[in-house]
């Protein structure tokens, strides 16, 4: 009988510990106390997943993808490069591409809290992007989200965010845009920009 309760106060706790989310609150205290440092992680759905390390290419997509999407977007915008935006009390995301109203010679104290665009350039953690992250996203209302499919030579549009009980974090989008290098892209918020779909691939 002893063994039995024991047993089950185990799985009961192992039941909460599974539950437990970290709140973005926690996740900047610890950061402010170190337990981050020399090491890249975000606050996805309240858990603290740590960011693998770049290679050249997959840094050079970026840089590339930043440059296109400066000129498309022009003055008044910010095209951050991997930054914190502080989207729910569970999402604390470093997209790869963000794109905020603002300047970044005059960047604010606190970390944007949404975004015209996201960009996520993708090749070893391709399905986490297409699932988990593009649920994050919905969920926080980014209208336009792009993913650089890399090893498909391709760029995915996601559109029009939806509550989606079959999803992560209760939202999805409806809408999905394939399209190849030699075709164009045109980000929501400036109808006018075209963004040539194979600038970003080597």
């Amino acid at each position: 009988m002893n063994a039995v309760i024991e047993r089950n106060e185990v799985v009961e706790r192992l039941e909460v510990l599974t539950r437990f989310r970290f709140t973005r609150e926690r996740f900047w205290e610890m950061h402010e106390r170190g337990f981050f440092d020399g090491r890249r992680v975000e606050l996805i759905g309240g858990e603290i997943i740590e960011m693998p390390a770049q290679g050249n290419k997959h840094g050079a997509t970026i840089e590339r993808v930043q440059r296109v999407l400066e000129g498309v977007f022009g003055t008044g915008y910010w095209v951050r490069n991997q930054l914190t935006l502080d989207l729910s009390r569970y999402g604390v995301p470093d997209p790869d591409i963000a794109v905020v109203v603002g300047d970044r010679d005059h960047p604010g104290d606190d970390n944007p809290n949404t975004a015209l665009l996201i960009v996520e350039v993708s090749d070893s953690r391709l399905r986490y992007d297409q699932v988990i992250k593009a649920s994050l996203y919905a969920a926080a209302g980014i209208a336009d989200y792009w993913i650089v499919n890399i090893p498909d030579r391709r760029l995915e549009i996601r559109r029009d965010p939806r509550p989606d009980a079959a999803q992560e974090f209760g939202y999805g989008y409806e809408s999905l845009t394939t399209l190849e290098p030699g075709k164009t892209a045109t980000p929501l918020a400036v109808p006018n920009g075209v963004v040539p779909v194979d600038r970003p691939f080597f």
